[in-house]
């Protein structure tokens, strides 16, 4: 890794953490999820790197994977345990970083402590030549003495250049993985915790969105949406509340690129019964023996 790629990691990840810091602060009974979508994304922006995906804003039982649409007025109620997940990108150089808010309740502080609590623990033993599974047992025997389950099937991933899920997983349970963490790696560590069955499902379809190889379209304003993604976007994920400023009736559009294969969507992540879930989440630079965290404000 040369050094301005170095430089524009750790910037990236500066900003993404200043931005979940501002998202945090803003969560409160009766605010709306979309201001806090919209003003975190704008922080982003207006301090020189791109949102690296669509905030995400997960509450209670749902873990990951959901952003508010445009126009959605649903608000933040005294109880819900909310999950906010930042990226920025300067050059497709990511950072990644995910809290956990209480809103107006203290009942599951335990639980959002345990998640900072692992992902901290991963943050001081890890580095080149440590095995995967080492990482995952630390994580789960680490939540499992604070009387939680890590959620089995959500993993941290690695971090690459445009690619927000590159090459390794990181578990959060032993997975008996031995493939070892090379110097060079961007790494996004990021346990869930539950009280619930520690795993999750697909929910219902979500707002967020990516590009895929292959289909076709006939739509000459669909053909010219999909151009237009990719030439703002990419290969990172995306949502409705971007893309209407692409072009007129953008959404419509959308739909037809879906339905013809050229673009997917993510559906909302739920634990399997119900059980609230936190997480945490730091982007970690391997330099030889130590990692390095890129997302701190």
């Amino acid at each position: 890794m040369n050094e301005e790629d170095l430089r524009k990691l750790r910037l990236a990840g500066g900003i993404a953490a200043r931005a979940l810091r501002k998202g945090q602060d803003m969560v409160d009974e009766g605010v709306r999820l979309l201001d806090v979508a919209e003003e975190v994304e704008a922080y982003i922006i207006s301090n020189g790197a791109r949102p690296a995906f669509p905030v995400n804003i997960s509450i209670n039982e749902v873990a990951a994977h959901y952003t508010p649409k445009a126009g959605e007025r649903g608000v933040f109620d005294a109880g819900d345990v909310v999950k906010i997940d930042v990226g920025a990108h300067i050059d497709g150089l990511i950072g990644d970083t995910a809290a956990t808010v209480e809103v107006s309740s203290r009942r599951n502080q335990d639980m959002i402590a345990s998640a900072e609590r692992a992902r901290d623990i991963v943050m001081e033993i890890i580095g080149e030549g440590m095995p995967i599974n080492t990482l995952g047992q630390a994580v789960e025997s680490s939540i499992k003495a604070d009387g939680f389950l890590p959620v089995a099937n959500l993993t941290g991933h690695e971090v690459k250049r445009y690619d927000l899920h590159a090459g390794l997983t990181i578990p959060s349970v032993d997975d008996g993985n031995s493939e070892r963490i090379e110097d060079g790696m961007v790494l996004a560590i990021e346990p869930f915790v539950t009280n619930g069955e520690g795993l999750i499902k697909p929910g219902r379809q979500g707002n967020i969105f990516r590009l895929r190889d292959g289909g076709k379209v006939r739509d000459e304003s669909a053909r010219e949406l999909h151009r237009l993604i990719r030439e703002e976007f990419g290969t990172l994920p995306f949502c409705d509340r971007w893309v209407q400023d692409l072009m007129p009736r953008a959404n419509i559009h959308l739909n037809k690129l879906v339905r013809h294969g050229l673009v997917s969507g993510y559906a909302t992540l739920v634990e399997v019964k119900r059980g609230c879930v936190t997480q945490s989440e730091h982007t970690v630079i391997i330099r030889g023996r130590k990692g390095e965290v890129s997302t701190l404000p």
